[in-house]
């Protein structure tokens, strides 16, 4: 018989996924409970782009820790995890989620005001920007690479570097919050703000 998941309980689903691997069983569980996740995430958070973010992570981990883990209620396993992620994250303030630029049209005005920031610079300070940024980005896992690259230099959309990746527009989504938030550590550690190197980067190479 062909598994339908969405016949199949929360714990069937869980059991399945154990046996299996199959992802369509994660995919059901995050079709059913992706909004009680962000609502919880968002409840500790106190930011919604915060909580968006918070709320991937955690479906992120679950292809693992639904094989490290005996769970006999999953939803109220399920918002354990949210609650305790959240806190996580609320007390290491160098990983929070938030993001300073979120749509298109702020990143459009935020570009327009650091082409002229980037016109009065001299070259030595833009190219020890440009250098500090390409070492942070090959820090990064293949993936966060390649979608911050297709994303930000190739100025891709969501969908094109879905269609040119082969990832899902909600993983490409993923790859490229957790690649800015990645370069925001590496790049702080240098006093680097994470858009000023991105901005110049685009510039550079507009």
């Amino acid at each position: 018989m062909r598994f339908n998941p969405s016949q199949q309980s929360d714990e069937e689903l869980v059991i399945h996924y154990r046996d299996s691997l199959d992802k369509l069983a994660v995919g059901e569980l995050f079709k059913r409970h992706a909004l009680m996740c962000f609502t919880v995430c968002n409840k500790y958070l106190k930011d919604e782009e915060a909580a968006k973010d918070a709320s991937m992570q955690v479906f992120e981990k679950l292809f693992d820790d639904l094989l490290k883990h005996e769970i006999l209620n999953f939803k109220s396993w399920l918002h354990s995890v949210c609650r305790n992620h959240s806190l996580m994250q609320l007390r290491k303030p160098e990983l929070q989620l938030r993001t300073v630029i979120h749509d298109e049209e702020n990143e459009f005005s935020f570009m327009e005001s650091l082409s002229s920031k980037h016109q009065e610079e001299n070259t030595g300070e833009v190219e020890q920007r440009l250098q500090l940024l390409e070492e942070a980005i090959k820090d990064l896992n293949n993936k966060q690479q390649t979608c911050i690259r297709l994303f930000y230099l190739e100025q891709k959309s969501y969908d094109e570097v879905s269609e040119l990746t082969g990832f899902s527009a909600l993983e490409v989504k993923s790859f490229i919050q957790n690649g800015k938030r990645n370069l925001k550590i590496l790049l702080s550690k240098k006093g680097i703000a994470t858009w000023i190197a991105l901005g110049t980067w685009i510039l550079q190479y507009a």
